[in-house]
């Protein structure tokens, strides 16, 4: 089989499980060479891998492998939907979660049954201009779920993390505490702290005090907090991303256009997935490496059924 006519056939085949993942990047997650699949049909799925859609399409074919929304959001529910939105920039910087995204899985969660769903991030930037410029806020407002603010110590409440190292409390936003369902929407890019930011990074935006964390060895405080706070479901949009420059971003030119998109409900499988995606190896991020060893999740993708979907 010519090598083209290989990386066409697995990327479309679906199951892949115990894959060498032998290359790098994005071939690396989206293509197994010389593996075959071991698992059977109806095996439990740990991570969906998406690509080559728009990010509404994408989440919708990936979390039908899942059973649908309604697997994790059940009638009456209250849902929280956590995007990256920290910063003052349009779409096409790549710093926040793409709207198209957010304002897909909000429908589903109503479709679901979902009661109210709540959106909101602790942004870095002036949260009234981060919401209405990232495009999250109007797309919000279309889908029919609620905005709320983060920028008051009066919405956060104190919790113990029992399994931290560092982090032995932290402060929750109340949204988070009281919701029924958790879904966790990070943006993959870089990060000059985290060297990347997904899902176990975008978990700052549910804190008061994230800056605390940049002097207490940030590394340990994601992986500390990630014991603590565990999504229901957790949607990686990696449809446009920031390469250089991060977390913030300067311009369209940080940034290139994967059209890809993981659904996990492990942020350590996920973070791992998106690693690939990025170009370098789980390993190279010191909070996936200690997650994974503090039993948050898996980082081996070898030992993972991924289901890879190409729109």
């Amino acid at each position: 089989m010519e090598r083209r006519d290989f990386f066409k056939k697995a990327i479309g085949t679906g199951l892949i499980a115990g894959a060498a993942l032998k290359l790098t990047g994005y071939n690396a997650l989206f293509a197994a060479e010389n593996t075959t699949s071991t698992a059977a049909p109806g095996d439990k799925i740990d991570l969906v891998a998406v690509m080559g859609g728009e990010p509404d399409v994408m989440f919708d074919k990936g979390i039908a492998e899942l059973g649908g929304m309604q697997a994790f959001v059940k009638p009456g529910q209250t849902v929280v939907v956590k995007p990256n939105i920290g910063w003052d920039q349009p779409v096409e910087v790549g710093a926040n979660t793409n709207p198209v995204l957010v304002k897909r899985i909000i429908q589903h969660c109503f479709n679901a049954g979902a009661k109210e769903v709540y959106v909101f991030d602790n942004t870095c930037d002036k949260w009234m201009n981060c919401y209405k410029n990232s495009g999250i806020e109007q797309a919000v407002k279309d889908a029919g779920g609620k905005l709320v603010p983060a920028d008051s110590k009066n919405y956060y409440r104190e919790v113990s993390i029992p399994n931290g190292v560092n982090l032995k409390k932290a402060e929750v936003h109340e949204k988070i505490l009281d919701c029924d369902v958790f879904i966790n929407v990070p943006i993959l890019k870089d990060h000059k702290g985290g060297r990347i930011s997904v899902c176990m990074k975008n978990l700052m935006g549910i804190i008061e005090n994230r800056y605390w964390w940049h002097g207490h060895n940030l590394h340990q405080c994601i992986a500390d907090f990630a014991t603590y706070s565990k999504p229901a479901l957790n949607v990686v949009d990696a449809y446009r991303v920031m390469l250089k420059n991060g977390p913030r971003g300067i311009s369209s030119e940080d940034c290139v256009i994967k059209k890809s998109l993981l659904i996990s409900t492990d942020m350590v499988a996920a973070d791992a997935a998106a690693a690939k995606i990025y170009g370098i190896e789980p390993d190279e991020v010191e909070y996936i490496k200690l997650a994974h060893a503090m039993k948050v999740g898996n980082k081996n993708l070898t030992e993972l059924n991924i289901k890879r979907i190409k729109v």
